[in-house]
């Protein structure tokens, strides 16, 4: 054998040792050319699975080029979930790791507790600079700054859709007031100033060290208003009611009695509280769908001016962008036009990652990943100590978005807790698997339910009373209850009311 030949056959050995380097580097965070890796986390409101233009479900005429771009150059991870469907509980869920009935926050107006460790504070011990970039809604109307970033920018509460006023790193600078200055612009569409502060912090302020920036979007949320220069954009385009939203007795012969009723409450499309949707001021049902879509097509366009930047600018080669929604939304299915309950528009979220030379182009994840897999999945894309993430209930998917194939779960946790201000919806808690979901619905002298997605997507048919099915519910119910009373998930907080006194509200007659 020739030297030359020997040379070329050891390159042949050597290259599997340069595949398991490239992997291992991948796994400690650090990208192809040896940099640390960078991330974003893009967080959306009120925004469902099936509503991005890639996804059969939906509408024909929604344009959403920078999520199909992720999804065709990245992962679609097609079955997310959030273990509680609510803004602030799935947004505590997001940054500890956590169940809600671990970190406390049950609703939008509870605080986070004291001591209370935020997975960016981790990344900050590891040499990262942080920043938090719109809407952070726990603790109700609080906006001051939080550990775990460097830099800063939020508002109050829900915040508005147009010309909002923004804390700067404990600074405030308000249109209304004309004390913003030149260097912070708040005048204009909430999408697209927090999209502009991203883009200003990631050219002029994150220094030269790794970086992790959270841009959390207030959009969709209701009521929804898209930016004028898409108010129009859908006027014309027919809706597509759901199957399940005509009240009709197939649709409700078998559901618990408060799914029927909760349409005619707030959260419902006959709410009797304000009138039905035909009803002046509040729009009709075509207008609130249409503009749903219009303000999804606004997110997707600030998405796509953050990942021309990325791309324009180097930085995509060695930082991963995650997209999810803190929790789905439903537009007409069982009567409902809301989240909270257990039915799967409610409760799944679109998601998507995107790191060109990382995640190879057209990754398709089947496996049921959760709100609270996100810390462990970011601490470990960065290298961060596997020990900090083991304080969480969830588990980093990184291996799946690398294509890697790693036992995972086979069901997941639902938990939602009843509020005082939006009665409508009781307590719940749910146990899916990929084809079965049981739902307990405690406090109401109702019935559970128990549905087969495979057969049944609409979850328009509840078996939990088919003689057939009795096993699997009974056996599905014990699991959910096992698994809750072990990890501390059985005690229920109550929340002394508002505004009111327990014997002056009114009761229905």
């Amino acid at each position: 054998m020739s030297p030359r030949t020997g040379r070329f056959y050891a390159f042949l050995v050597f290259l599997p040792a340069l595949a398991l380097l490239g992997i291992a580097l991948e796994a400690r965070g650090a990208s192809p050319g040896g940099e640390p890796r960078n991330v974003i986390l893009v967080l959306s409101d009120d925004h469902r699975y099936d509503f991005m233009g890639f996804m059969p479900q939906a509408p024909d005429f929604l344009e959403t080029p920078a999520m199909d771009r992720m999804a065709r150059q990245g992962a679609h991870l097609a079955n997310a979930f959030v273990t509680t469907s609510l803004c602030s509980p799935s947004r505590a869920s997001i940054l500890t790791g956590q169940y809600m009935h671990h970190h406390h926050v049950v609703d939008n107006q509870r605080p986070v507790p004291p001591g209370t460790t935020f997975f960016p504070q981790y990344l900050q011990k590891a040499g990262y600079t942080t920043a938090f970039i719109g809407k952070w809604h726990m603790g109700h109307e609080r906006d001051d700054p939080r550990p775990g970033f460097d830099h800063w920018v939020s508002f109050p509460g829900q915040g508005v859709y147009f010309d909002p006023a923004l804390n700067v790193n404990g600074v405030y600078f308000d249109p209304a007031l004309n004390v913003n200055g030149a260097r912070v612009e708040t005048k204009g569409y909430i999408t697209d100033i927090l999209t502009d502060q991203a883009l200003q912090w990631l050219r002029e302020g994150r220094g030269e060290k790794p970086f992790f920036l959270y841009l959390s979007h207030k959009a969709v949320h209701f009521p929804f208003q898209p930016a004028p220069r898409h108010a129009l954009r859908y006027a014309q385009k027919p809706v597509p009611y759901p199957e399940t939203m005509a009240n009709t007795e197939q649709n409700y012969r078998t559901q618990p009695r408060w799914v029927r009723e909760r349409r005619y409450s707030i959260h419902g499309v006959d709410h009797m509280e304000t009138g039905r949707f035909d009803n002046d001021p509040v729009p009709d049902f075509d207008q609130l769908y249409r503009d749903y879509a219009a303000t999804v097509h606004g997110l997707d366009e600030n998405l796509g001016r953050l990942l021309e930047y990325l791309d324009s600018s180097g930085l995509s080669r060695n930082t991963l962008v995650l997209y999810m929604g803190d929790n789905g939304f439903e537009l007409g299915e069982h009567g409902f036009y809301d989240k909270r309950d257990a039915f799967e528009q409610s409760i799944r979220v679109p998601m998507l990652a995107y790191a060109p030379g990382m995640i190879p182009a057209g990754t398709k994840i089947a496996e049921m990943v959760l709100n609270i897999d996100v810390a462990a999945t970011i601490l470990e894309a960065c290298g961060v100590a596997a020990a900090q993430s083991a304080r969480m209930d969830g588990r980093s998917f990184l291996p799946l978005l690398l294509g890697r194939q790693i036992p995972w779960r086979d069901h997941i946790l639902y938990e939602y807790h009843w509020e005082w201000n939006f009665p409508a919806t009781p307590t719940t808690f749910a146990i899916r698997t990929d084809r079965y979901k049981y739902v307990f619905y405690h406090g109401v002298w109702d019935d559970n339910g128990f549905y087969d997605l495979q057969t049944d997507p609409l979850e328009r048919h509840n078996l939990v009373g088919v003689p057939a099915y009795q096993e699997q519910v009974k056996a599905m119910q014990a699991q959910l209850f096992d698994e809750l009373e072990a990890s501390g998930g059985l005690a229920i907080p109550v929340r002394r009311p508002e505004g009111e006194r327990l014997d002056q509200r009114k009761l229905p007659r």
